[in-house]
């Protein structure tokens, strides 16, 4: 039993946890209390903040090769092999950087000696004109090279800087901009990455992270007869309760459903700024709400203070544009 003495008199202190558990679930408050608190964890854990290395590698390989096969012939006839240059990789347009630990695999792939210096990190705003980084070493190397590196730092600062203009648009606002899987094949983990350093939350990684109801899962649990949405949510906590399960909802109906059956997450397609104020206004903090479809930036602002918790965006990956980055000598 925890003591202490006050003014000559010992005091028990002691606390009886499972008592204030058993008050704190008592009504059922305490419980989704403790449902939201694990969901907005399970939505959190799976941000790619870093890049795995034997990933990074095996593109700078698939890259190369495409590129390169039997030799990069104009460097090979021109350069010699003894020649050594440096070089500087820098921005003609204002970004978000992104993309320095591709560039700098990539090119320690092609001179293990070369010295490469970064003058700023993935996720810094660089006006234009900044140096990124600078490279010394094999003048064949930094050539062969040059293009492939490029085309990585091009591509992730721009889903970098597009990520960083939606993230603003939304100003203080206490929902979060999220990505989709409208990404290149092969580089999911490159581009969610981008995002995150842009300053935006990834959604699932793939379809082996979260359940997601969509449309089309609707369509066919309504085979099987009434209350769909609840049966097919029914099943997904039976293969994975440790999963969160996310309900598409494209009308009033739908959200119905999906909140009366308990679902974490209801996505609310292509809807109106009204009818998804209605939405939360039934939802009532019971899940999760996100808003997809339709998104622009000049709409943003107007979402702001809906109440979402989040806002998912293709845009981010499938419609960013490259920066004007160079590498010059």
């Amino acid at each position: 039993m925890a003591k202490k003495k006050e003014k000559g008199k010992e005091i028990d202190i002691s606390v009886d946890g499972e008592k204030i558990l058993k008050e704190f679930l008592k009504d059922g408050k305490g419980v989704d209390m403790l449902i939201r608190m694990r969901n907005k964890m399970l939505t959190e854990s799976n941000q790619i903040e870093t890049l795995h290395e034997e990933n990074i590698e095996r593109l700078c390989k698939m890259a190369l090769e495409e590129d390169v096969k039997t030799g990069d012939v104009t460097t090979l006839a021109i350069v010699p092999e003894t020649v050594q240059t440096t070089a500087f990789f820098t921005t003609r347009e204002d970004c978000i950087c992104c993309g320095l630990p591709v560039m700098i695999k990539l090119m320690k792939m092609l001179d293990k000696y070369m010295d490469i210096t970064c003058h700023v990190s993935d996720g810094d705003f660089c006006l234009a004109g900044t140096r990124l980084a600078t490279i010394t070493g094999s003048a064949r190397a930094i050539l062969t090279g040059e293009r492939t590196a490029l085309n990585f730092m091009q591509r992730l600062s721009g889903v970098a800087t597009m990520t960083h203009k939606y993230v603003e648009a939304l100003g203080d606002s206490a929902t979060k901009i999220l990505d989709t899987r409208k990404t290149t094949p092969g580089y999911r983990e490159l581009e969610k990455y981008a995002v995150v350093k842009g300053g935006a939350k990834n959604h699932r990684i793939g379809l082996y992270d979260r359940f997601m109801i969509k449309d089309n899962h609707r369509e066919l649990a309504k085979m099987e007869g009434p209350d769909a949405i609840a049966r097919a949510i029914e099943k997904c906590r039976k293969y994975d309760s440790s999963l969160l399960v996310e309900v598409e909802a494209d009308s009033a109906e739908d959200v119905i459903a999906a909140t009366l059956a308990k679902a974490d997450i209801i996505l609310l397609d292509n809807m109106s700024n009204q009818q998804m104020a209605e939405a939360i206004k039934f939802i009532n903090g019971r899940c999760m709400t996100e808003a997809s479809g339709g998104i622009t930036l000049k709409r943003l602002p107007s979402l702001a203070n809906l109440g979402l918790d989040f806002i998912s965006v293709g845009a981010l990956t499938h419609s960013a544009p490259s920066i004007d980055i160079g590498l010059d000598m």
